[in-house]
């Protein structure tokens, strides 16, 4: 708390809606944002909270935790469909244990995956019969509430902790990283490849390096970058300060409806840009999307 308060002394000064909004990310939850809202409050003797991710009793949004995995499979669904594809029966591996990979294994087990990995910075547990609701909810008690690891888990079950490893080692069909930046290299993309993966989704930022990238693309491995499949979580961030501004909550369902329809269109959009064969290439995709936005608004207004 004396940390993130000591912070918001200076921080606090570059902060506004129309200025800068900052949300939470790895090491930073409700609980962090919280401490740092209330120093600026204090600080600037006003009530406005500019941050996202806020806990519920001061302005946050339903669904909020949940957004960025939640958002990550939808993306990654319509992406499977749009190629013949689907969650239904299919092996997914997931790494990471957090908010990201907790509510990514919650959707795609709802679609009918059987999710088989989670992972944390000492190792991965195999699960081959599949995450069940009482098993995801065991865990995320034991990361959220226990301040446990992954091993803590795999004891509890009797299932195969591999220490030290990643999940790419795991033959499955779709491959999620959901834990942190640069943890899908070169090495466990060929693994990956050779084992018949048929789609990867980055949930985390810059989760696979650009070496893994191109193998994967070379491959005719279906790829969602980043910036398009994780974007559920800033996505909600921008309904959470809608919100705000309309000075009411809205229910879990309605959220959760927009979040859905704004990755169909970040999906479509990739699509519209992705070219015309019959594989699409989304991180060009996601590139040219991005950057025909940006500059139409910036020619409308005169800046080129």
């Amino acid at each position: 708390m004396r940390f993130c308060q000591a912070l918001m002394t200076e921080l606090y000064r570059h902060l506004g809606a129309d200025t800068d909004v900052p949300a939470g990310d790895i090491g930073v939850g409700g609980r962090e944002v919280g401490f740092m809202a209330g120093m600026m409050k204090k600080l600037s003797n006003n009530t406005a909270c500019v941050f996202t991710g806020k806990g519920l009793s001061f302005g946050g949004s339903l669904i909020r935790p949940e957004a960025t995995g939640y958002g990550l499979v939808y993306f990654t669904d319509a992406m499977l469909k749009r190629h013949g594809l689907g969650f239904e029966g299919m092996r997914v591996a997931v790494s990471g244990s957090g908010n990201v990979a907790q509510y990514a294994i919650e959707k795609a087990m709802a679609l009918g995956a059987r999710v088989i990995t989670a992972s944390d910075s000492n190792g991965t547990v195999v699960d081959e019969a599949g995450f069940t609701t009482e098993k995801l909810a065991r865990l995320c008690q034991i990361k959220s509430q226990q301040d446990g690891r992954i091993a803590d888990y795999a004891k509890e079950f009797g299932l195969t902790y591999l220490e030290g490893q990643q999940p790419w080692g795991v033959s499955v069909d779709i491959a999620l990283p959901c834990a942190t930046q640069n943890e899908l290299d070169a090495p466990a993309a060929r693994i990956l490849i050779a084992n018949g993966v048929k789609a990867v989704a980055e949930g985390a930022n810059m989760p696979t390096t650009i070496e893994a990238t191109d193998l994967f693309l070379e491959a005719g491995v279906l790829f969602a970058p980043g910036k398009a499949a994780n974007a559920g979580g800033v996505a909600t961030s921008g309904l959470e300060m809608a919100q705000n501004a309309a000075r009411m909550g809205w229910k879990a369902e309605k959220v959760d409806l927009r979040l859905h329809h704004i990755m169909l269109d970040i999906h479509q959009a990739c699509v519209e840009y992705g070219g015309e064969d019959k594989q699409t290439h989304y991180v060009r995709g996601a590139n040219i999307a991005g950057f025909v936005k940006v500059a139409d608004a910036m020619l409308a207004q005169g800046v080129l």
